[in-house]
């Protein structure tokens, strides 16, 4: 529909942008993709938008934008600024208000401990596909709740958080040096990160060993 009204629209411009009938059909599976869970109405609206204002199809970007400005993208933030806030309150998440219900999700499916140790490179664009997923849900009106956390539901997870906070604190390293801990026991992920660690850790010119698992007594 939208590549339809584009071709009324924009006429011999619109047949500019594209130089074979593959490359539309490329296009029209990414707009596709970028625009799902949005309603017909709202991409009605966005496209007489483009009418209105814009002497060139707009591009995917531009389009989400006028889409946003029309409806306020219902009050979801933009995935940099979900990404930023998830990171920022990844310490105490529980007692955050947080800017949209999603963010929140996002950040407890991707880890509260992923986004406190990882480098930005390496788990914002997980952040963000899980965010979009979301977002997704919400344009489609979907209605999101925060879980209400169980008696002993994440104790493991809860434990060897906790344990790696007051390790690192009382050792004076660096949180990200024990993410080793939180793969599953035995497996080789684990045991090569623990490596990677004790090497940095030993460059650095401690003399510590770093623990196989969270049984060290911390007193």
């Amino acid at each position: 529909m939208i590549f339809a009204r584009f071709m009324a629209i924009y006429g011999h411009k619109f047949k500019s942008c594209f130089e074979t009938e593959n490359e539309i059909r490329l296009a029209k599976r990414e707009w596709a993709l970028s625009l799902e869970g949005y309603s017909e109405s709202a991409l009605v609206a966005a496209v007489n938008r483009c009418k209105e204002t814009l002497a060139w199809m707009p591009t995917v970007s531009e389009f989400l934008a006028i889409l946003r400005d029309l409806q306020g993208d219902f009050g979801l933030p933009s995935d940099t600024a979900a990404y930023h806030e998830a990171c920022h309150k990844a310490g105490d998440p529980a007692s955050h208000q947080w800017s949209h219900i999603a963010v929140y999700l996002a950040g407890r499916e991707v880890g509260w401990f992923r986004l406190r140790s990882e480098e930005a490179n390496q788990v914002q664009p997980v952040f963000c596909y899980a965010y979009e997923q979301l977002c997704q849900r919400v344009r489609r009106g979907e209605s999101l709740h925060k879980p209400v956390v169980k008696g002993i539901q994440d104790q493991q997870d809860n434990t060897t958080a906790q344990f790696i906070l007051e390790f690192a604190k009382q050792k004076g390293i660096t949180e990200d040096l024990l993410y080793y801990l939180t793969k599953p026991k035995g497996t080789q992920i684990r045991e090569r990160l623990r490596a990677q660690a004790q090497l940095q850790l030993d460059a650095q010119g401690f003399k510590l060993q770093l623990p196989e698992d969270t049984s060290v007594s911390l007193s």
